[in-house]
């Protein structure tokens, strides 16, 4: 039995709290039950939320990990808190998108619900007080966030990663419309993916409802004032408990 002991705060995020443990090797994270949107200029607490996206998260990570996906997850322990390895987060948020949604289709004459085909993967520099700015080729170089070689690696994970969660997804009976990951180097100097998988990082779609609005089963039913949104994240955990492997316990 691997035992270990929860220590000082590293990071508290806007749905997570990160902390250290008395192991090198090991990083306690747990789930809270709040939630944001418009950078956190919307508040609310949903009580069982964080369970149910650390659930959620530790489903996708054990079906992606089987797929051969780096992942920096490890297990669960309880209902709220996930084990993960350490990692060097890089400061770039990660978006694929497979049809038009959102901020996309403001930014650009692209109509809601258009198919995007190749999909089209979206780097923003991390940092709320600039609101998460755009990043082009020649900012990335400016910024020095990563070498070509690192680019690249990261440009193929998150198509990998997005493969297999359209693969997932199509079993479950949920269109993967756009999601956002965070990658991090181990200590080894791999690229893994980190942070989480859920309805709070995915728009998912309901493939047997075709209303607008009752098809989004994500963060959306809380932007948008739709309510639901506890429900929403349930029955997204009921589709993916079937096609994933169990979670593992920590320990």
């Amino acid at each position: 039995m691997t035992s270990y002991r929860v220590q000082q705060l590293l990071h508290e995020g806007k749905a997570k709290r990160v902390f250290a443990t008395d192991r090198d090797d090991l990083v306690a994270v747990e789930f809270k039950d709040d939630a944001t949107a418009f950078n956190a200029q919307k508040k609310a607490q949903l009580q069982g939320k964080g369970a149910l996206n650390c659930r959620i998260s530790a489903l996708i990570f054990e079906y992606l990990s089987a797929a051969g996906v780096p992942t920096h997850y490890l297990g669960v322990d309880g209902t709220n808190w996930m084990l993960v390895r350490p990692v060097q987060i890089v400061p770039i948020e990660v978006v694929v998108r497979n049809v038009a949604a959102g901020s996309l289709c403001r930014q650009l004459p692209i109509a809601a619900g258009t198919a995007l085909q190749p999909p089209l993967l979206d780097l923003y520099y991390k940092d709320d007080a600039l609101g998460d700015p755009l990043l082009t080729e020649a900012r990335l170089q400016r910024l020095a966030l990563l070498s070509p070689q690192q680019l690249k690696a990261l440009e193929q994970l998150a198509f990998q990663i997005n493969d297999e969660l359209r693969t997932l997804f199509e079993r479950c009976r949920l269109q993967l419309v756009d999601f956002k990951v965070e990658l991090g180097f181990t200590a080894t100097g791999e690229l893994v993916l980190a942070d989480e998988i859920s309805p709070d990082t995915c728009r998912l779609w309901d493939r047997g409802q075709s209303d607008p609005k009752g098809r989004i089963l994500d963060k959306d039913r809380f932007r948008q004032d739709l309510g639901g949104v506890i429900e929403a994240y349930g029955e997204v955990l009921k589709r993916v408990q079937g096609q994933c492997p169990k979670p593992r316990v920590y320990g």
